[in-house]
């Protein structure tokens, strides 16, 4: 079993790092967590959980390793696979998604794509007592600290990429990520740097 990963980060995008490791190139899907956490580095370590199947083998990896016991948690819910896992760890943090678990918010899961109410609720009922052992510390979705960026520039690119297909929770975070990076971004410059990054 592989533990973790500990190399030269050769190629990165929002969901996949090649992570290089004497000679052999690693693909690691990531969440956009990891995404942020890790872009920019050359070496990187990353918490590793593998999905063996008949037809494939994937390596799901992570910048700490609360976020892969969250993921490893989400993906033992019935229902929810890894691609859904890191769905919603791509939407919200690693404290966002223990506050949202502990306190039963179901509408804020049910945001995210690929999670319907019925898998919210399972999400809820069999991790809620589980989240606590973790040492997570939850915060609600809205106190989580927001840098301050151009409103109407951001609703309107989010609104954008929502009607262009991509789901509107991790839209915003790559929007809100953008207009952090170029307060001064116009909506265009914003639309076209999120394509790239989603």
């Amino acid at each position: 079993m592989i533990e973790y990963l500990k190399g030269t980060l050769t190629d990165l995008t929002p969901a996949l790092a090649i992570v290089e490791c004497h000679g052999v190139g690693y693909g690691v899907n990531i969440s956009l967590n990891t995404f942020s956490a890790i872009q920019g580095k050359q070496d990187v370590r990353l918490w590793i959980s593998e999905s063996i199947r008949e037809d494939a083998y994937q390596l799901w990896g992570f910048s700490t390793k609360a976020e892969r016991e969250l993921f490893l948690l989400l993906t033992s819910v019935s229902g929810i696979g890894a691609s859904t896992g890191r769905m919603i760890l791509s939407s919200m943090t690693v404290s966002e998604l223990a506050g949202i678990i502990s306190e039963g918010n179901e509408k804020m899961l049910k945001s995210v794509k690929g999670v319907g109410p019925k898998a919210a609720q399972r999400i809820i009922v069999d991790l809620r007592d589980k989240i606590g052992s973790l040492g997570i510390d939850a915060v609600a979705p809205q106190t989580a600290a927001a840098p301050a960026v151009n409103k109407e520039v951001m609703d309107e690119a989010v609104a954008a990429l929502t009607m262009l297909g991509f789901s509107p929770a991790p839209a915003h975070k790559v929007v809100q990520k953008i207009l952090v990076d170029e307060p001064e971004a116009p909506v265009e410059r914003v639309i076209k740097l999120a394509l790239k990054m989603l």
